[in-house]
């Protein structure tokens, strides 16, 4: 990673060629958008503006042949991302502002890929057709699944979409952290944590979203994405603290992906955090072991 890092802060042209062949890539987007990411947050919004519009044009190959826009947006999402925390050097805002970004891309989604979508659902369809049948027994009451929505599917990508410009923005900010300033990205992130209002707005949303509109239930995730990074930063400055290794973060990740209460109950405790504010309390209580 380091190396890769180096490589591209050597000079435009070898940012531009690793975005550039990010963003020709179905799987390597998020490469580009780091890329984007980091130059921007090292040279400024004018130079990560530029990286973007050249990266954007082999995303753009992309989404006219396949309908996936999936690069586009991520790189202009991440981009604006990065632009924010140049701006305002506060990655707390700049994780708000990624909710803005997953709700207009779910927009543009619903806008200028409804062909794209249909395709989505389609394909859902089939799958929940034969899940179906495969729950079906002779005799039983037939069962019958939800099928989802086009606005349902946009939802899910948009959510989709927001999560990726935070890892992609995370991603750059610990490359510049490495090349700049080592440690300062692990401080950085273990200290995320959103001021109490903006995490009871962000709260109303997403249950607002989730319970009163129920063709809305994956926007909601878009409201969550910046809780749910505050609640893995909080996991991390836990885990540092207790000196607990890797092999436990490793477990609650793979818990978290597995198991929906997880990501419930690490939603609760984020709300509850904004309020007694635990890293305040464990420094506290560090100092005065020390003293």
């Amino acid at each position: 990673m380091r190396g890769l890092a180096e490589f591209i802060m050597r000079g435009r042209w070898q940012a531009l060629a690793v975005a550039a062949l990010g963003a020709g890539s179905l799987l390597f987007g998020w490469i580009s958008a780091s890329a984007v990411a980091l130059v921007t947050l090292r040279k400024g919004w004018t130079e990560g503006m530029w990286l973007t519009l050249w990266a954007l044009l082999p995303a753009g190959l992309i989404a006219w042949f396949s309908g996936d826009s999936g690069s586009v947006l991520l790189l202009l999402g991440t981009f604006c991302l990065a632009a924010t925390l140049r701006e305002s050097v506060s990655l707390p805002l700049a994780v708000v502002v990624s909710v803005l970004v997953g709700f207009a891309s779910g927009a543009a989604l619903l806008l200028f890929s409804t062909e794209f979508l249909q395709q989505l659902v389609e394909v859902f369809n089939t799958v929940i057709t034969q899940l179906e049948a495969g729950l079906q027994t002779d005799g039983a009451v037939k069962v019958s699944l939800d099928r989802p929505s086009t606005v349902q599917i946009a939802g899910m990508l948009a959510a989709g979409n927001s999560a990726m410009t935070v890892l992609s923005l995370l991603l750059g900010r610990y490359w510049q952290a490495l090349l700049y300033n080592p440690g300062g990205f692990r401080r950085e992130f273990h200290e995320l944590r959103l001021p109490p209002q903006w995490t009871l707005g962000l709260t109303i949303l997403a249950l607002g979203l989730w319970f009163a509109l129920p063709n809305y239930t994956g926007w909601a995730a878009v409201a969550a994405v910046p809780l749910m990074f505050c609640g893995f930063a909080l996991v991390h400055a836990r885990a540092a603290v207790a000196g607990q290794g890797t092999g436990w973060l490793t477990a609650l990740y793979l818990l978290w992906l597995v198991i929906d209460p997880v990501k419930l109950a690490l939603l609760g405790i984020v709300v509850i955090d904004a309020v007694l504010n635990f890293r305040g309390r464990w420094k506290n209580r560090r100092e005065a072991g020390g003293e």
